[in-house]
């Protein structure tokens, strides 16, 4: 079976899905695919510019944010980076980062101790990127791919991210509007 010829993954899944839950006495089924297919399929997961972090910049961007994306300067090359208000946004997937109380971070129901390892290894990693970035002065947002999954919810977040963003505004050192005479005057 070639993986490019299946249907979007969530699509097939979901379609069959319901139709096997609604049957009385359904069992549950392990995996359609072979190990190499469902290898191969995972692997087109992507881990950079996805929809939520494309959304997120776009929005922010026609709200005149400028940021940089995947800066390697910064740990765990956060998705979004506004150098200016020292924030670092991370736009995470539920599954992924094991959002908490979220009912699309349920684990799979095959495989559970794998999947387990993992997104608690994921886990441990955010938090250590998140402690680290802030020890250095910044501030970090995480949002979250459910508050962006419809039109309303997507809304309120975005306008609450920029409150977030703009709360953090302290002048830097680096600031261009600085008034160097002010500095002259205090030595």
């Amino acid at each position: 079976m070639i993986i490019s010829n299946l249907p979007p993954a969530h699509t097939f899944f979901f379609a069959h899905f319901k139709k096997l839950r609604s049957e009385p006495g359904a069992v549950t089924i392990t995996d359609i695919l072979t190990r190499e297919e469902r290898s191969a399929l995972m692997a087109k997961v992507k881990g950079k510019n996805t929809k939520p972090e494309i959304y997120v910049r776009k929005y922010l961007f026609s709200k005149g944010f400028r940021y940089r994306i995947n800066d390697p300067r910064y740990p765990g090359r956060p998705d979004i980076v506004l150098p200016k208000y020292r924030t670092a946004i991370f736009v995470h997937g539920c599954f992924w980062h094991g959002h908490k109380d979220c009912k699309y971070a349920r684990l799979p129901s095959t495989n559970r101790e794998f999947w387990g390892d993992k997104i608690r290894t994921n886990i441990e990693r955010d938090k250590r990127n998140i402690e680290l970035l802030e020890q250095e002065g910044w501030k970090v947002i995480v949002v979250w791919q459910c508050e962006l999954r419809n039109r309303q919810l997507r809304e309120e977040r975005m306008k609450r991210l920029v409150e977030e963003i703009k709360a953090n505004r302290e002048p830097s050192d680096r600031s261009p509007r600085r008034n160097i005479t002010d500095e002259t005057e205090e030595s």
